[in-house]
């Protein structure tokens, strides 16, 4: 990873990588009567203004051949804990947390997802901070949260200037409290991703001064547990699918994905619509190129002491939800 610049697939071939996975629709013969008859209930862990809401701003959540569940939680941690003690099937979350808790034996998988752009993944310093570049990171205190990929930013881009992942001061924070803190001047830096980075550039004046180009996949992943990947396969089919098509939808309706979304979340909707475009946040098929870049970033978030040991990364996936439909390698 750290001699393979990661690149940010161009529209076109989201394009053609949609119409792979909604393809696979008919090679899995799923029905709505073979679902309806098993009375199948989903129970899915979502965050607000998530995968709930999108599914119903594009219209997929109606007439749905099974039920679902929701359960509406802060932030993704949460959820990967409930995907742990067997009170949820089907969550979402960052790659890397994803990996921290399968590390710990947690009897999941990662099952579909999205990349977004790895340049919205940033590290922020305040309008009036003499920090221009990453080169001027050396002996600051940077906040991001511990064990996922604010602190995994931090360290490859000091590693990418040349310093050692000790050269800086980690403030292990989240979002609200390294927020607070960087207008307060108490760390110089926060390492973040959308929509925090458009809210604090658009409202706070906050500068990017390095971003996660070339260092992290960028990748969110759909999970499910083994229990349910086992017993209720067919309903977590057509959920990744449904979900792989409403975030499509979303491409080409960002201002109307934006207005929706800021009435859910109270955020304000030039910032949603900011972080959407920036984002361009599309369906990814888990092939055999997303498990070597994942492998990669794992292997190195072993090396930064942030992952507890190295992982078979192919073991941690459950390729057949995207790939064995869409005939990827």
């Amino acid at each position: 990873m750290n001699a393979t610049k990661l690149e940010f697939d161009p529209r076109g071939r989201l394009r053609k990588i949609g119409v792979a996975l909604f393809s696979a629709a008919l090679g899995f013969s799923i029905t709505a009567s073979a679902l309806a008859a098993d009375a199948v209930t989903l129970r899915v862990g979502d965050q607000k203004g998530g995968n709930r809401s999108l599914l119903e701003i594009a219209g997929l959540a109606k007439d749905l051949p099974y039920k679902i569940e929701w359960s509406e939680f802060p932030a993704a941690a949460p959820i990967l804990e409930a995907l742990n003690a067997g009170a949820l099937d089907v969550g979402y979350t960052g790659d890397l947390s994803f990996l921290t808790v399968y590390a710990a034996g947690a009897p999941i998988k990662a099952i579909g997802g999205t990349r977004s752009n790895p340049r919205t993944q940033a590290i922020l310093v305040r309008k009036d901070s003499p920090i221009n570049t990453a080169a001027d990171l050396k002996g600051k205190r940077l906040a991001g949260t511990r064990g996922g990929w604010g602190q995994f930013l931090i360290n490859a881009t000091l590693e990418k200037a040349g310093y050692k992942t000790e050269d800086a001061i980690f403030a292990p924070l989240g979002p609200v409290d390294a927020k607070i803190a960087l207008l307060a001047g108490s760390i110089d830096g926060w390492a973040v991703w959308e929509p925090y980075v458009s809210y604090a550039t658009l409202k706070d004046n906050a500068r990017v001064i390095a971003d996660g180009e070339g260092l992290t996949p960028t990748i969110t992943f759909i999970v499910a547990s083994d229990q349910a990947i086992a017993t209720k396969r067919a309903a977590v089919q057509d959920l990744v699918q449904r979900l792989n098509k409403a975030r499509l939808w979303s491409l080409d309706h960002l201002p109307e994905y934006a207005k929706n979304t800021a009435e859910l979340t109270r955020l304000p909707e030039d910032v949603l619509l900011n972080a959407y475009t920036a984002q361009k946040t599309s369906p990814v098929v888990i092939d055999t190129a997303i498990v070597k870049e994942v492998q990669a970033a794992s292997d190195r978030a072993t090396r930064y002491g942030i992952l507890g040991k190295t992982l078979d990364v192919s073991k941690a996936v459950d390729r057949s939800f995207t790939t064995a439909a869409s005939g990827t390698n």
